[in-house]
């Protein structure tokens, strides 16, 4: 893979999971939205009864949701969704009457005024205890996100960080410009250093192959050895750390244990030797 391959493939990948993150917003919007489309839909029965006449539209004038539906970068961003995404109404009907027939629902309505904790957890509610747990929904989402999998933790702190503070959000810059820089120099130097970072790996597996160490355990090495040498804003322990939670996450039940001992290793053999100068591999 070229580096201009591999940039391309990471900025789809960041473009993926940002618009992850607005479909679920975007589901949250519309299913409380929904109570006043029910309203509207059972008060237009042939012979509605006098619970269809009196369905409480509280939600739909929720404070938080507006804050959310007037947020200009919001807006612009709903325009980029996928159109068979946002024509699932299905899913928003579906949720909308879970929600409406648990406690906390009729709670939330049964009170005429507005609190500001309130409007947020109702919110929250619909995200964490409707739709999370609701495997057909999952699966609806895997089907259409690849990356569900690996994105879903980082998703769910977003989300709920969103829901905190939505006026701070910027949808357009959903990764920011520093952010994106890290992760576009560290993937070219990965591929530009693969000699070099093969090479200390290699001279540390002794009578071990190095063709026999799993493929991401080594990827995640000659990643970790390019942060001690390369980027001097990432102390070398934060590197080492992070590595092991990766392998421990997405190889081998050893991983974790081999990547902290080789690249502790090589961590102390660059310190003795005073190569550890981080300087930018551009250079």
């Amino acid at each position: 893979m070229t580096e201009e391959e591999a940039i391309r493939t990471l900025d789809n990948h960041v473009d993926q999971t940002r618009q992850l993150y607005v479909f679920l917003i975007y589901l949250i919007t519309e299913v409380a939205r929904y109570a006043e489309t029910d309203s509207r839909q059972r008060a237009s029965k042939h012979l509605p009864t006098a619970e269809d006449l009196k369905v409480n539209t509280k939600l739909a004038g929720n404070q938080l949701l507006w804050q959310i539906l007037e947020n200009s970068s919001y807006k612009e961003v709903l325009k980029e969704l996928k159109t068979e995404l946002l024509t699932h109404d299905e899913w928003v009907k579906k949720l909308y009457q879970e929600l409406s027939e648990t406690d906390v629902y009729k709670q939330y309505i049964a009170k005429p005024s507005r609190e500001k904790k309130e409007e947020k957890e109702i919110l929250e509610f619909i995200f964490t205890d409707l739709m999370l747990p609701n495997e057909d929904f999952i699966s609806f989402i895997e089907e259409h996100f690849l990356h569900w999998e690996d994105d879903c933790e980082m998703i769910n702190i977003l989300m709920l960080s969103f829901l905190q503070k939505p006026h701070n959000s910027d949808f357009q810059h959903f990764v920011s410009a520093e952010k994106m820089k890290f992760a576009r120099d560290l993937l070219i130097s990965v591929i530009e250093k693969e000699d070099i970072t093969t090479t200390y790996v290699s001279d540390k597996l002794q009578n071990w192959d190095p063709e026999r160490t799993a493929a991401l355990d080594m990827i995640l090495m000659r990643m970790g050895i390019c942060e001690f040498l390369f980027f001097e804003t990432i102390p070398p322990k934060v590197t080492i750390n992070e590595y092991i939670d990766l392998a421990k996450d997405y190889s081998t039940p050893q991983s974790g244990h081999f990547v902290n001992g080789i690249l502790d290793s090589i961590h102390k053999d660059l310190v003795s030797q005073h190569k550890l100068h981080k300087v930018s591999f551009k250079k």
